[in-house]
């Protein structure tokens, strides 16, 4: 029995020992091969853009190519499901943003929960949204949308980029505080929805400062408000939604990467602290600040503890909705 027991300790402290080994051998050597980067969303969106943003630096960083797949459909599920089922050894990695911390309460029937199928590696930045409406809509003002659609009930529609995204979480936030009846008008993308008001398909969107800004420059759209607490440096003339009248009200977008559930946390480090450095460096700083966006840092256990706090905070704001669209 003393021999067995022997045995069985020295193989149990053999096999951690080649455990440990291992995983740090796949850390030295990760990445060997090209990684894929899911980005649930269409092209063109910010979590596309600064997807390719981020890959190019990862790439630049470890020396293989960082391949951005777009995955769209069903409110960024779709392709958040592959990325979920995918093999947990970092080679899939998922852009996300604040549509999967919604979906886990506003989408019940999913094929995955966002927490127990996968983990988290680093937020990378977070823009203020600005309500835009079209050019034709008799509205110069926040407050004169407000009253028109106070005195409109149901007749105005809105636009997002589908259910569960930040810009339909935004715009039913936005009906509830404001207390107004607007239609939701869910698109397939950003892009899709971007060209609805600006079309004039759509008379309203809260759309991200990044994407928007160079169609306000354009006069495709009217800016009314923007949905930080303080005013957007790239929209500098434009009030808070705060400032309009509106008040409390705030809304953001942020984007991070996560990788399937069991990818080895020496590898999730390791793409932590290459995230980490890429936001920091001085040409991202200065072009996400031309641009409206902000950098944000933090260690994957700060990440895991952010998302459940937004996870927790979404569930709240959707028992508010009377019947999301």
């Amino acid at each position: 029995m003393i021999r067995l027991r022997l045995a069985l300790a020295l193989a149990a402290t053999l096999f951690a020992a080649q455990t440990v080994l291992g995983t740090t051998g796949l850390a030295q050597d990760y990445p060997s091969r090209p990684v894929r980067v899911i980005v649930p969303f269409g092209a063109g969106g910010p979590a596309d853009v600064t997807a390719r943003q981020i890959g190019s630096i990862l790439q630049e960083s470890f020396g293989q190519p960082f391949v951005i797949e777009n995955r769209t459909g069903a409110g960024g599920v779709i392709g958040t499901v592959e990325a979920a089922k995918s093999p947990p050894d970092g080679y899939t990695l998922l852009m996300m943003s604040n549509t999967q911390t919604a979906n886990e309460s506003l989408v019940p029937q999913r094929k995955y929960e966002l927490m127990r199928d996968l983990a988290p590696i680093a937020p990378v930045n977070y823009s203020d949204l600005v309500v835009v409406v079209h050019p034709t809509v008799q509205a110069k003002t926040l407050q004169e949308f407000i009253a028109l659609a106070k005195s409109q009930p149901g007749k105005l529609n809105y636009a997002s980029s589908g259910q569960g995204t930040p810009y339909h979480m935004a715009g039913e936030l936005f009906k509830t505080m404001a207390g107004v009846d607007l239609v939701h008008v869910p698109y397939r993308n950003s892009g899709e929805a971007r060209s609805g008001v600006i079309g004039g398909q759509v008379q309203m969107m809260i759309d991200a400062v990044p994407t928007m800004t160079p169609n306000v420059a354009e006069n495709q759209v009217r800016a009314l408000a923007t949905t930080g607490k303080t005013r957007s440096t790239v929209l500098p003339n434009v009030p808070t939604t705060i400032e309009a009248g509106v008040a409390g009200y705030e809304a953001t977008i942020w984007l991070g990467l996560m990788a399937p559930a069991g990818t080895p946390k020496t590898v999730i480090d390791k793409i932590n602290a290459a995230v980490n450095a890429a936001v920091k460096r001085p040409d991202i700083v200065k072009l996400w600040t031309q641009q409206g966006a902000v950098p944000m840092a933090m260690t994957p256990e700060e990440f895991d503890k952010f998302l459940r706090g937004d996870i927790v905070k979404w569930a709240e704001v959707v028992k508010k909705f009377d019947k999301p669209q």
